[in-house]
């Protein structure tokens, strides 16, 4: 099956995000693509973080997730969403940051909540997701079936859950064939780790990891890493997106390649703890 990861340079206004997007999709879904997985804040990268607050929208409700149930009905894919805000019942100072996923019929097939937070401050750049967003608390996996009729089991995360390895392992009971995780890495964190950690998850769980990404310098001045990539499960790079901007990195996920790594090697079936 072929997955498409997207990558995005993502504006203040939602409207030209998702306009782009659609194209993206659009471009995916022509080169073949079956699953497309759209990078984290697709839809938004405010001036100031706060401006999620006033986009965020109901869970069901709203022009961002009628925009991505369009886009995967028009274009007969699966769509993983990036993330969205949305809004928690109670509360106006904190959203989640979740990712949905919509199937080739435009119905909502999975959600996740972000649950690990990012903090970063290296004395220059400074960002805290705990000021506005309340981590998730569940590892989520769904069940897809491709044109062939083959099914996949699929693992969310994004971006900061990269860092933490025991939320994959929880991800891999059963086994996952594709771990998903929707990015929007600083430049500093990603240009030292985002290619390694990805490589890492991959190599551990012995699937195929696609990583969407947001890439290039942002209207709000953040500058985030970009290289859009998808890894195989022995570590490969399967493809690259090198440069900053948008665009989208095709790939091929192979089940007997998947097998064969499983079985020469069955670190999987080894784990004790």
């Amino acid at each position: 099956m072929k997955i498409a990861a997207v990558q995005m340079v993502s504006t203040p206004e939602v409207a030209q995000n998702l306009a782009r997007a659609r194209a993206l999709v659009g471009e995916a879904a022509a080169g073949g693509a079956e699953l497309v997985a759209l990078p984290e804040y697709f839809c938004l990268m405010g001036l100031r973080d706060t401006d999620k607050l006033a986009h965020a929208e109901a869970e069901g409700d709203g022009p961002i997730q009628q925009a991505l149930a369009a886009m995967a009905r028009e274009h007969r894919v699966w769509l993983a969403g990036g993330t969205l805000p949305l809004r928690i019942a109670g509360r106006s100072d904190r959203v989640l940051n979740t990712t949905l996923v919509f199937g080739p019929h435009g119905g909502r097939v999975a959600r996740y909540d972000k649950v690990h937070l990012f903090r970063f401050d290296d004395g220059e750049r400074r960002y805290d997701e705990a000021a506005t967003l309340q981590a998730g608390s569940e590892p989520v996996a769904f069940a897809l079936t491709d044109r062939s009729g083959r099914s996949w089991r699929v693992g969310l995360s994004i971006c900061y859950d990269l860092r933490f390895p025991e939320l994959y392992r929880a991800l891999m009971t059963p086994p996952c064939d594709l771990l998903l995780v929707p990015a929007a890495f600083t430049h500093p964190t990603g240009q030292a780790h985002w290619e390694l950690l990805l490589r890492a998850r991959a190599v551990e769980n012995q699937c195929v990891v696609l990583a969407p990404a947001q890439g290039g310098r942002h209207e709000n001045g953040r500058r985030t890493w970009g290289h859009s990539l998808a890894v195989g499960p022995w570590g490969e790079v399967l493809a690259v997106r090198q440069e900053d901007g948008e665009g989208v990195v095709l790939a091929t996920l192979d089940a007997e390649r998947i097998a064969q790594v499983r079985a020469q090697l069955p670190a999987l079936a080894h784990r004790v703890l």
